[in-house]
């Protein structure tokens, strides 16, 4: 039964457009403000806060804080993946790593209401204690990459208006950590913003405790809402979803018509549906964190090429690769989970108010109410040995000067990187021996006819266009030539 609720039933045909931007930039933001991400968005955004309300939580379950000073989507978690890391990093693109998402909670936790500015020197004697109460971790100031992490995180909150640089200079700071000093306005409402967990860390045996709760009402119509919001969810977070991979309910609401369909209206991407799933295309190619196929820089060439590589292994009828199923996201998630709470300090947990993962063996696959399982996906597998020779003959073929400076020695780490992209895509399953070949990579089997050329630098670029100025990767059916996958999004890209 498709869901009754129809997204943008309040919009206005002429207003769709700017109604669907502006979903867009609430999808694609961590936070929006007065100057983030770009000065005008507010407002945009905030004409269509009641309706985006509640279409977010009717369709998804998402909740939307908006004051007049900032927005932000408050998202409710099915799963967790490792680029949900990606909306932490430091001004050079590098995403945090573990001293610095320290360093940011201690900050945050350092703030007090009756401050309305504080110095960096006050900042750091406030942080530096329990910095160093916690093994493993610690701060000394005449360390170079604990100040490099402490400004790290500073720039961090300073892009979100949680900080407001009023005087002096951090770099001075860096620099000189006697002499130099900053001070910086705080936003109180803004940090409150940025910090909401799902439930008080402190209380947290395991990291499954963050996750939404499965399917537990009694009442058939109530799982069946849950499962489309779910649905919505993975839709909507993901670059494709297939049905044999997730939750029966999942994939028998993503099936019928209604859950894509509300959300193709409320983000005006368009459905594409297969045998073995479905995804949201986006045409344009902002409504991603990972453009693909595109202008990026060499590890996106370098995966478009390699695709085509395997293309022509796949067709070949007298190089067939075996074909493996792929393993349930399930159990990917159960590792996932181990190697977090591998991590997770224990001492001063509250045990009695603690949430942690159900006693049911199953979690997370635990459901209510079965369905019919969606048949086993059976896709081809490609040995590491053949991806480096691959990737080998790529750079016989085009110079290895053609890969940038960071790759042309590094064959391997650009094979590595390139896989991983295409695995956040859910074009490749990396397994123990090599990669799985995901159904979504077909649609982009014919980018080998993009043909290689040469910037003025000397640098490979791939001229994905072909002579009509429509870019060449379709795949599946020739019906739909939508070049890029929705991937959750980056505060940057409306």
């Amino acid at each position: 039964m498709p869901p009754a609720i129809k997204a943008a039933s309040g919009v206005q045909a002429s207003d769709l457009g700017s109604y669907q931007h502006a979903v867009r930039t609430v999808l694609t933001s961590d936070v929006i403000t007065a100057t983030r991400p770009r000065p005008g968005t507010l407002e945009q955004v905030l004409r269509w806060a009641d309706q985006m309300t509640s279409d977010l939580r009717d369709l998804l379950g998402y909740t939307l804080v908006a004051t007049t000073r900032q927005v932000r989507l408050v998202r409710r978690l099915d799963t967790l993946d490792p680029t949900q890391t990606t909306i932490f990093a430091a001004k050079s693109g590098r995403p945090f790593d573990r001293r610095r998402l320290a360093y940011l909670c201690l900050v945050l936790a350092s703030f007090q209401r009756s401050r309305v500015e504080i110095s960096l020197a006050d900042l750091v004697r406030a942080f530096t204690p329990h910095a160093n109460a916690i093994d493993g971790l610690g701060f000394d100031p005449a360390i170079g990459h604990h100040r490099a992490a402490v400004v790290d995180v500073l720039d961090w909150l300073s892009d979100r208006g949680a900080l407001r640089l009023s005087d002096g200079s951090i770099e001075s700071w860096a620099n000189d950590t006697e002499r130099g000093d900053a001070l910086y306005d705080i936003d109180h409402d803004i940090c409150a913003t940025l910090f909401r967990p799902a439930r008080p860390v402190q209380h947290l045996t395991s990291a499954v405790g963050l996750l939404d709760a499965t399917f537990t009402s009694a009442k058939r119509q109530a799982q069946r809402e849950a499962a489309a919001q779910r649905a919505a969810r993975a839709l909507i977070e993901y670059p494709v979803v297939y049905y044999a991979q997730v939750d029966p309910e999942i994939a028998e609401a993503l099936r019928q018509n209604g859950v894509a369909e509300n959300l193709a209206r409320l983000t005006g991407l368009a459905v594409e549906r297969r045998a073995e799933g479905v995804m949201l295309a986006d045409a344009s190619g902002r409504f991603t964190d990972r453009p693909f196929p595109g202008r990026g820089g060499a590890v996106n060439r370098a995966a478009g090429l390699l695709l085509a590589k395997i293309a022509d292994i796949i067709e070949d009828p007298d190089e067939a690769p075996p074909a493996l199923e792929p393993p349930a996201e399930a159990d990917d998630q159960k590792d996932l989970l181990a190697r977090i709470d591998s991590g997770l300090p224990l001492a001063g947990v509250v045990s009695e108010l603690a949430w942690s993962a159900p006693t049911d063996p199953d979690y997370p696959e635990r459901i209510a109410a079965p369905a019919q399982p969606p048949p086993p996906l059976s896709v081809p597998f490609i040995a590491d040995g053949a991806l480096r020779a691959m990737i080998g003959e790529l750079y016989d073929e085009f110079g290895a000067a053609s890969f940038t400076i960071a790759w042309q020695h590094d064959q391997r780490g650009l094979l590595a990187a390139a896989v991983s992209f295409l695995a956040d895509l859910r074009l490749l399953r990396p397994v123990p021996g090599g990669v799985l070949v995901l159904p979504a990579a077909a649609r982009y089997r014919n980018i080998k006819l993009a043909l290689p050329a040469k910037r003025s630098e000397g640098q490979l670029a791939l001229d994905l266009f072909d002579e009509r100025g429509e870019l060449d990767a379709r795949g599946g059916s020739d019906e739909h030539s939508g070049p890029d996958e929705h991937s959750g999004g980056s505060p940057d890209d409306e």
